[in-house]
């Protein structure tokens, strides 16, 4: 007798009989406890339009084809491996950097010892930008949101006393991929590790960038050719490598619900499958090595279903493909908790999130993780606010026996229900795109990016009308905030070290033998022929920059230039039944006829932060109110954001700022302005601002400071009554 059987005789002796309720029974009794008698009022529906009801039943998954598949079998919904946690948990990972190379080396080091199993490096945004440390446009930026690295010798300091044939390393890079996984190379080389025992991951993701995090270079098509070569030159020469990682993470972070998220992600996927297969290689020859990455915010349930339907998703689209090894078909991933969902406010609730949406991720099936600090909505992570970070995870793996159990959700009538829907919701856009022509031209339109914008819209006025909760912003308010310890990085010095270095580099290479490597590289962008990342490598051992590689591509392919256009009417749609709008909309249009015209403000990003969900939902709920609202471009340097705000005649300048650099720009910004007879135009701040930095950012002229959580219309008001008193001047 099996042990199923003995179980079920002996819940025949212990269970009490009795009659099972039909579901109109239970909907009969239940509708005296919900809104206006009916059951059916308990329903949610999600941001993706998916339905969530309050019971689910047996009847909800009578059909499913999916209900009974196995882990490490096809279509992969349980996991991609037989006995995931239960044979070997999930990886952890830290995704750090900062400053110069030595103090993020040290970083690694420490939390490998820790218990960390694998390196992330997050790289400063003049890195991904493909700009040395000395160029002019980057003052604002070196070593202040990741690590600086210009060169071979500071990817050496970077790893140095890490073995690289033992640790794997994740690198998120898509930019400047070439040059920086190059000097990846080169220093394993000159530690002695060759390229095949290399293990780990580049992010090498450009499609998503052209649509929410903007660490671009060249425009699409070329960027797609550089994707393609290194996918070829890794599959031959580094095979235990991934050669990319398809990332959603950024897209829910910049405002994308999850089917969103999903659709676009596996989308981006198909794309580059196809970019492959165009140079002639076998699908099986590189699928296996192609990863995914996931953003999981504090939509629980979903999370997990959306993980569990992008691995029935990817392995019908591989199987399209002609795909025949199981390591072809099944969907990989990697696992960051939300960004996005910390608060500056209450800051010590961020654990609590993390954990959460930890356990989603553990849940849904993820291969590696990294769990975000607590702090990181206010600056940089602290060593103390890592610790917790990475012990939530370790706390997870070690005490709760979750990883005793592959997939317990499996068979859950929610789950399972929600994993289909999930997968419906997903494959329609999926069709979308696909109609468009696939994901590049759904990106070179525009259509994509505005689809994730409108969603990001529609979340903050949500958030701000109150109709979402977040404990400790807009509800559960503390009447003091206490301050919390961070990290700052000292700008203006990694900066000097960091071009010193450069200088010594540069005059102990062999120039002319650096320069016929950087010709080699921009004649391959001409002619087509040759490996870009093959080339890379060469003038990278050269001891070449990696401004310098940028930059012989860029005399072929040129610098991508984004288009400003901003979403209308949907922060007003979801928000207009809060109390005070029309009132606001009202005083704006009193306004304008005492000025003679709208209030006119221009939301602007300097310096290389290309993250641009706050600034695009600022000027689209600002617009919305009744203001004239002026995009200015990305990457401006501060005259140039001056000189625009004069020649477009506005009142005030917005700076959206995320990557840290506001105490170097923002000043630089108004010290412009009354350099060129403009002082009357007034300057206010949003974004990640710690309150420490306020009082330094009101010295400088600022006249409003906006942290994460302001509500948009609380902060309009604000820029309004200014407006009007310098007007009045």
């Amino acid at each position: 007798m099996g042990i199923d059987a003995k179980l079920g005789q002996t819940a025949a002796k212990v269970a009490p009989e009795f009659q099972a309720p039909s579901l109109a029974d239970w909907e009969k009794a239940s509708a005296k406890a919900s809104p206006g008698g009916d059951v059916h009022n308990l329903n949610w529906v999600t941001p993706d339009g998916i339905t969530v009801k309050p019971l689910y039943t047996a009847q909800d998954i009578e059909g499913l084809p999916h209900a009974n598949t196995l882990p490490g079998f096809a279509p992969y919904i349980r996991g991609p491996q037989t006995t995931m946690y239960a044979g070997r948990p999930w990886t952890i990972r830290q995704y750090a950097g900062f400053s110069t190379a030595e103090e993020s080396n040290a970083f690694y080091r420490k939390a490998l010892a820790a218990g960390g199993q694998g390196v992330s490096v997050a790289f400063d945004l003049a890195t991904h930008r493909g700009y040395d440390s000395d160029h002019p446009r980057v003052t604002g930026d070196v070593g202040k949101a990741g690590v600086a690295i210009d060169s071979v010798e500071d990817m050496k300091i970077l790893f140095d006393q890490i073995p690289l044939d033992k640790v794997s390393v994740s690198m998120t890079m898509n930019g400047a991929v070439l040059p920086v996984l190059a000097g990846y190379v080169v220093a394993a080389e000159e530690q002695g590790v060759s390229q095949d025992q290399l293990s780990g991951t580049i992010q090498n993701d450009i499609l998503k960038e052209f649509m929410v995090r903007n660490t671009y270079i060249y425009p699409p098509q070329p960027s797609m050719k550089i994707i393609g070569d290194i996918i070829e030159y890794t599959s031959k020469n580094m095979p235990k490598f991934n050669s990319i990682s398809i990332s959603g993470y950024h897209m829910q972070e910049a405002g994308a619900n999850q089917a969103l998220e999903l659709a676009f992600t596996l989308a981006d996927g198909k794309e580059y499958v196809k970019t492959a297969t165009a140079k002639g290689m076998d699908v099986d020859d590189f699928a296996g090595r192609l990863s995914f990455f996931w953003a999981i915010g504090m939509n629980f349930y979903l999370e997990i279903a959306k993980m569990r339907a992008a691995r029935l998703l990817w392995c019908r689209i591989m199987q399209d493909f002609g795909a025949k090894k199981p390591k072809s078909l099944m969907l990989r991933t990697h696992c960051q908790t939300s960004g996005w969902s910390l608060t500056e406010q209450d800051p010590y609730n961020n654990v609590v999130r993390t954990t959460i949406e930890a356990m989603a991720a553990v849940f849904g099936g993820t291969q590696s993780l990294h769990t975000n600090s607590f702090d990181e909505a206010i600056a940089l992570p602290t060593e103390f606010s890592a610790r917790i970070a990475r012990n939530t995870q370790l706390i997870i793996q070690e005490e709760t026996h979750i990883t005793n159990v592959i997939d317990p959700w499996a068979g859950s009538y929610m789950m399972e229900t929600l994993t289909q829907e999930m997968a419906d919701k997903a494959w329609a856009i999926f069709e979308e795109v696909e109609a468009m022509g696939g994901m590049t031209a759904a990106v070179d339109s525009g259509w994509a990016k505005l689809k994730i914008e409108a969603a990001a819209a529609e979340k903050q006025a949500r958030i701000d009308s109150g109709k979402d909760v977040i404990v400790g912003v807009n509800k559960y308010k503390l009447a003091k905030e206490d301050p919390i310890d961070i990290l700052e990085v000292d700008n203006v010095k990694v900066r000097d070290s960091q071009i010193e270095r450069l200088n010594a580099i540069k005059q102990q290479r062999d120039a002319a033998l650096v320069a016929q490597a950087l010709d080699a590289l921009t004649s391959a962008a001409q002619s087509g022929q040759g490996n870009l990342l093959d080339l890379s490598i060469q003038a990278m051992r050269l001891r070449a920059t990696v401004g310098e590689v940028s930059d012989a591509l860029e005399k072929v392919f040129g610098r991508h230039r984004a288009d400003t256009q901003k979403v209308t009417g949907v922060y007003a749609a979801a928000y207009d039944s809060a109390e005070g709008w029309d009132k606001l909309k009202t005083e704006i249009d009193q306004a304008a006829e005492s000025l003679g015209r709208r209030p006119r403000v221009m939301i602007a990003k300097l310096g290389q932060d290309g993250h641009d969900r706050g600034a695009k939902v600022v000027a689209t709920a600002f617009a919305d109110l009744g203001f004239d609202v002026d995009m200015g471009p990305l990457f401006q340097t501060p005259e140039e954001c001056a000189r625009q705000a004069i020649e477009n005649d506005v009142h005030a300048v917005g700076v959206s700022t995320l990557a840290a650099g506001h105490k170097t720009l923002v000043p630089a910004i108004i010290e412009e302005l009354k350099k060129q007879g403009a002082d009357d135009i007034i300057v206010f701040v949003g974004g990640v601002v710690p309150a420490q930095d306020y009082d330094f950012l009101f010295k400088a002229g600022v006249k409003g400071v906006y942290g994460p959580g302001t509500a948009i219309p609380a902060s309009a008001k604000d820029v309004l009554e200014n407006i009007k008193k310098a007007a009045a001047r």
